[in-house]
């Protein structure tokens, strides 16, 4: 089942509660006779660590989507390049395009402040935090869809990036991968690994080494996130060994000329 299939079926058999789980009631009810179909199938015969993976991979999905319609808020307009983005980083399948339009609206339009979604999610998932990131990525591709990452949508990010108890160092990593990357060679690579240009060989390749086990695609499969972001998370490994390759390059052509 993709997980636009688990989000209608995740209505009838999960209790998520609070804001998200307000959020897939309310889709529920505009897909009544679906549901039922949907569910009918999935839940009674899912074993408990099933149940709990589909749980929280419907609770990632529709936190994206709530923190994404929040961010479109914070700079005022909602322009049509993020929701391709959105739809992309997704494959939202034609038929489901007006449940996550839905969604999307319900979420930009209630009284809960995207805090509320943030902790949610933050307590879901609160000892992964490579699943953290890889929403974080998400929203940060969203945002600069259109070439332009405003500032109320960083600080917005970084808000919810404190919630999800990530350090400033940590963030302004995240973000090095983003709109100061025009290309893998326009990155800063130390930036991009979290580390200063006085950080000795030693402790470089182990901060490599920490954020490829941390973000390897494996992991996600494992934790049952959706396949879209487990895609997000090989172009992340990718951006963190292309940075490291840089420096051990620069740093070797250093040795050579001294």
């Amino acid at each position: 089942m993709t997980v636009w299939g688990k989000i209608l079926g995740g209505a009838a058999g999960f209790a998520i509660g609070g804001p998200l789980g307000a959020l897939i009631g309310a889709l529920a009810g505009h897909a009544v006779d679906r549901l039922s179909g949907e569910a009918a199938g999935t839940s009674p015969a899912s074993t408990d660590a099933e149940a709990q993976a589909a749980m929280q991979t419907v609770a990632f999905t529709i936190g994206v989507i709530a923190l994404a319609a929040k961010m479109a808020r914070a700079d005022g307009v909602v322009k049509r390049v993020e929701i391709d983005t959105f739809k992309r980083l997704f494959r939202v399948p034609p038929d489901e395009l007006e449940n996550v339009g839905r969604v999307f609206d319900l979420a930009r339009r209630d009284t809960h402040g995207f805090e509320e979604y943030a902790r949610q999610i933050a307590d879901l998932f609160e000892d992964r935090h490579a699943v953290l990131e890889e929403l974080l990525d998400s929203l940060l591709m969203i945002a600069e869809a259109d070439d332009e990452l405003h500032e109320t949508e960083v600080e917005y990010l970084r808000a919810v990036a404190g919630i999800f108890g990530f350090a400033e160092t940590d963030f302004e990593r995240i973000l090095a991968g983003h709109h100061r990357a025009g290309t893998p060679d326009e990155t800063d690579p130390y930036q991009v690994l979290g580390v200063s240009r006085s950080t000795d060989d030693a402790a470089l390749k182990a901060a490599h080494r920490r954020l490829v086990r941390e973000h390897h695609p494996d992991l996600l499969v494992a934790q049952g996130m959706p396949q879209e972001f487990v895609d997000l998370a090989t172009q992340k490994i990718a951006l963190i060994n292309a940075a490291y390759d840089r420096i051990r390059k620069e740093r070797e052509g250093a040795v050579a000329l001294s």
